[in-house]
């Protein structure tokens, strides 16, 4: 088994390799002058069962050619499986068609992976199930659950517990984290808009007064529907907030939105590399996903099962 990894996130792929007790893989992974991306492989991979570390965050096109052409050259060294191990899995929230004449970007994204050569793929907390079916080649969907709820049990125990869903779409992944928190009562935020350019109406459905509330979901992104939620049930009566969240995108001025926001605190996994700004704001934490990924890795090459993690 070998590990190789783009320039995404080096901190989880170096974590995951120190799980592992593993070496990465001896490559370079660079740029040619007009931003072209250039793989080289120092190591002989021949009859290897490698897996290809790289998240798909920004800049998420480099990142996803870092990724394809880094399986391009594994399958043309003769690698015997790759497995692209994808904790943040970009163009995930085009899933589908939401209007005439536009793209299913996470099924191109599926056909792209499959004709560099991945035989396998694993990620996380993937922004829709049904993305697994876009492949035709083994593809695990792994959960940050476990690791959140190990985290709030540590931190929280004994507070008045409430999960969140931010949305109506979330809500299945909200009542999972529920059960593994000794099945904590669950509350809703229903967001609507009326009419184009009027302020969202946010209705919670639930009562949240006097609990310590945990907004859970998959992406954040600009913050904004996190940040509203958080006030929405503070003003409903929420004793605090805290959010937990698999996948840090934190774009434009996301950061300073959750830094003056309602939230106690908002926890991310690595999934997404920290940027200077959330590595410095004081309501942001990380926790590591990298013993999740490294013990499927280790199950994938083993042949073992990968579901029982989440039993």
């Amino acid at each position: 088994m070998k590990l190789l990894t783009g320039n995404s996130n080096p901190m989880l792929a170096k974590a995951i390799a120190s799980y592992l007790e593993l070496p990465l893989t001896d490559a370079s992974v660079r740029r040619f002058a007009d931003e072209e991306v250039f793989v080289e492989i120092h190591e002989n991979v021949r009859g290897e069962d490698v897996f290809v570390i790289q998240s798909t965050g920004y800049p998420a096109n480099d990142n996803l050619m870092e990724l394809l052409i880094c399986i391009d050259a594994l399958k043309r060294s003769s690698a015997r499986r790759i497995t692209a191990v994808i904790p943040y899995f970009g163009y995930a929230r085009q899933d589908r068609k939401p209007g005439p004449r536009t793209p299913i970007s996470a099924k191109l994204v599926a056909n792209l992976l499959e004709t560099a050569g991945a035989n396998r793929v694993l990620s996380v907390d993937l922004h829709a199930g049904q993305i697994q079916g876009f492949f035709d080649i083994p593809t695990d969907n792994l959960y940050a659950a476990p690791v959140m709820s190990a985290d709030i049990q540590a931190r929280f125990a004994g507070r008045n517990l409430m999960v969140v869903s931010p949305d109506v779409g979330g809500v299945v992944r909200a009542r999972a984290l529920s059960k593994r928190l000794a099945n904590a009562p669950l509350a809703i935020v229903d967001k609507r808009r009326e009419r184009p350019g009027e302020s969202e109406v946010m209705n919670i459905i639930g009562d949240v007064s006097g609990r310590f509330c945990i907004l859970v979901d998959d992406i954040v992104d600009s913050a904004g529907t996190l940040c509203n939620a958080a006030a929405a049930l503070r003003q409903a009566g929420a004793e605090e907030v805290v959010a937990y969240v698999s996948h840090g995108v934190l774009s434009g001025g996301a950061v300073a939105r959750v830094e003056s926001s309602e939230l106690s605190e908002l926890v991310i996994t690595d999934s997404i590399g920290a940027t200077p700004a959330a590595a410095e704001a004081n309501k942001i934490r990380y926790l590591t996903i990298a013993p999740l990924l490294g013990e499927a890795i280790k199950r994938i090459a083993d042949e073992s099962s990968v579901s029982s993690l989440f039993d």
